[in-house]
């Protein structure tokens, strides 16, 4: 099974299609409304064999100090004895190696900070461009405004020596562990999956765009989904604007989900709609109709479930490959497992 999963993950992606497309035959998948969430998988690493940059800096302090200190011990001209068993030019060979490895996951962790500061300042300016035209038009922008990122990479950022490309991610009740953030977009009639990816970001807000393109890929006989829903993870305008401009209505929280609504706000009368045309506002005067709290109250009973059968009754809770191609392979493969086994439930009634 392991080299069959290594030898065949560049097929894995058709064959996913194809699947998808047979559904659609067999009219199983109408994909009229789509819901997309993200779950935390572990990665084929120990996360006890990652290095922090905030412990790099000292490890590299003391091996340069190691290093100068077994040099100048080396060339003293009183030729003192070494310690018993000691080879000081092995010994500093073996702490110059060391700063060589040291000085590479250093660098690689400064990479990621660049790309990081590079999403966080387009997120910062968004989010000031926002907040600027309410006050040009009059209103109040809601809460304190953003603070501008720090740049740079932060003691915590780390590397895995096992698997570089895996993340160390919050885990639900664990506190955080070595991990990929696997994506799915549900079709909420039938709960067959309908798009998956595989990121190193530990949020959602940039895995939007990543459906978007994959879908433009997908066969026209597939069709696509008129609504996407998702938390207040996948929230910005710059995502909202994407799905318009895709031809789908999003339905993205712009705040936490509030589980008990007061009884007469439930039912209150639809607020008037907006007389701006920005995306932003029209999705919010949406989400407060009552056609729009249906359609997004979806989302819970979609994705979630499909998580758990996949995690806890097919068993798939740990990646085995390691590296990012080969998880996305991996995820494929475990969502289309679970999209055969649900073609057959919804076959057989």
């Amino acid at each position: 099974l392991a080299t069959f999963r290594r030898r065949f993950l560049p097929e894995l992606e058709q064959l996913f299609v194809q699947v998808l497309l047979l559904a659609r035959e067999m009219k199983l998948l109408k994909l009229g409304t789509i819901a997309l969430d993200g779950t935390k998988l572990k990665a084929n690493a120990s996360k006890h064999k990652a290095l922090s940059y905030g412990h790099a800096k000292k490890l590299e302090a003391q091996f340069r100090a190691e290093v100068k200190a077994l040099t100048e011990r080396a060339e003293s001209a009183d030729k003192e004895d070494a310690a018993d068993g000691m080879d000081i030019p092995a010994e500093i060979a073996r702490r110059e190696a060391r700063l060589a490895a040291i000085a590479e996951a250093k660098a690689k962790i400064e990479a990621r900070a660049e790309e990081r500061d590079a999403t966080e300042q387009a997120a910062y300016q968004e989010k000031v461009a926002r907040r600027e035209a309410q006050r040009k038009a009059g209103k109040k922008p809601r809460g304190r405004d953003p603070e501008p990122p720090t740049g740079g990479p932060r003691d915590k950022d780390q590397i895995n020596f096992t698997d570089p490309q895996s993340r160390i991610m919050p885990v639900t009740g664990k506190g955080f562990d070595q991990c990929y953030n696997a994506q799915a977009a549900v079709d909420t009639e039938s709960l067959l999956v309908t798009h998956v990816h595989v990121t190193q970001a530990t949020n959602d807000k940039q895995q939007v765009m990543p459906l978007l393109t994959a879908w433009q890929g997908y066969p026209e006989t597939l069709g696509k989904p008129d609504h996407l829903l998702g938390d207040t993870g996948y929230f910005s305008a710059s995502n909202i604007q994407a799905c318009h401009d895709h031809g789908i209505e999003p339905l993205l929280a712009m705040k936490r989900d509030v589980h008990h609504l007061p009884v007469f706000e439930r039912f209150a009368a639809d607020p008037p709609a907006p007389e701006s045309e920005d995306p932003v506002e029209q999705m919010a005067h949406r989400l407060k109709t009552q056609a729009g709290r249906a359609l997004y109250a979806l989302r819970k009973h979609t994705v979630e479930p499909v998580f758990g059968i996949i995690k806890h009754v097919m068993g798939f809770r740990q990646f085995s490959l390691r590296g990012l191609d080969k998880v996305s392979g991996e995820w494929r493969l475990a969502t289309m497992a679970w999209n055969i086994k649900r073609m057959h439930r919804l076959t057989a009634g």
